[in-house]
């Protein structure tokens, strides 16, 4: 039960992170064309930032899962 509401909580994350990023051009706060305001400089930052660790996050949890996953396949073959 932790570890789904863990995934799901990086999977929040990372959404939200991608939802920075494509706000200032999705919502229209950032005029095409013009230099970046100041908001959408900071979007882009901490959208960026997020979303990248929140998807290394998730990598690393699925290699440990399939490492985990490696493991009891071993054992179970092992008792055979």
């Amino acid at each position: 039960m932790k570890a789904k509401l863990g995934v799901s909580a990086l999977v929040l994350l990372f959404l939200g992170g991608l939802w920075l990023v494509a706000a200032p051009f999705a919502v229209g706060y950032q005029p095409r064309g013009a230099a970046y305001t100041d908001a959408t400089v900071n979007d882009l930052w901490l959208g960026g930032i997020l979303a990248g660790l929140s998807f290394a996050a998730l990598v690393a949890y699925a290699a440990d899962a399939l490492r985990d996953l490696a493991r009891r396949g071993r054992h179970v073959a092992e008792k055979r």
